[in-house]
């Protein structure tokens, strides 16, 4: 009999510190999701203030000079009116169309019975806190707007991921936890990969770029944005005062 329960606890030791392990390293994970998080907040952040700092100290004169030089070449070609007309009937012609919601399409048997499996499976009523059933409720937006474009394949995709995720895990044994853990760490991993790609894209791009400029003369005690106005305003008063003399 003391065999027995000695073999019993040996035999549950590894079991507990292995749980205790995968609860650990979820916490670390967790931790660096929020900090990657934050971080992706802050660049995003920056870029748009960046944006719309640069729009109103420099771009709305590039577009004021730029009207003033297409209206200085029309003048010294002398057809003011056929090209104001050419250039309405091309903007016309090559506008691009509004990006438009894909028509809802033909909800079939398949969907209704496929998006009925959806919502037993990730239903928010279904959740035992309410973390779970603010993941549970943003799926369930998610297979709602799948199921009102007739969009099969995105529900099944839905549906697959919630089989896989640490939510659909039942049961409070030792090995329940453990694969609950362990989904739980895939998925962190696979959010991790995609802020990363999220982060390199924004970082990819010329408004990143340019910016990066701009920080860069700012700590050599430079002001590139106010170089560029200056050159700007510059360039306007002579094309202006081109415009104005050939006009005269």
């Amino acid at each position: 009999m003391i065999l027995a329960v000695s073999t019993l606890v040996r035999s549950e030791r590894p079991h507990d510190r292995d749980v205790d392990s995968l609860r650990v390293r979820v916490t670390e994970l967790e931790s660096i999701l929020a900090e990657r998080h934050a971080e992706v907040d802050r660049t995003r952040g920056g870029l748009e203030a960046f944006r719309m700092t640069y729009r109103q100290a420099v771009g709305l004169l590039h577009e004021q000079l730029d009207r003033l030089e297409l209206e200085l070449a029309e003048v010294e070609l002398g057809i003011i009116t056929g090209q104001r007309g050419d250039r309405a009937a091309k903007r016309t012609e090559t506008a691009a169309p509004e990006a438009a919601e894909p028509p809802p399409r033909f909800t079939s048997d398949a969907v209704r019975k496929l998006f009925r499996d959806v919502a037993k499976a990730i239903h928010p009523d279904l959740a035992e806190d309410d973390e779970a059933r603010d993941r549970r409720h943003a799926l369930m937006v998610e297979a709602n707007r799948a199921y009102e474009l007739g969009d099969e394949e995105r529900l099944r995709l839905i549906l697959r991921a919630w089989e896989h995720s640490p939510d659909a895990v039942q049961g409070a044994d030792l090995d329940a936890m453990r694969l609950r853990l362990a989904r739980r760490i895939a998925q962190i991993e696979a959010q991790l990969d995609t802020l990363a790609r999220d982060l390199a894209a924004m970082k990819d791009t010329s408004l990143w770029r340019l910016k990066a400029m701009v920080d860069e003369e700012a700590a050599a005690g430079k002001d590139l944005i106010a170089d560029m106005v200056r050159r700007l305003k510059r360039d306007i008063l002579v094309t202006t005062n081109r415009l104005d003399a050939l006009r005269a």
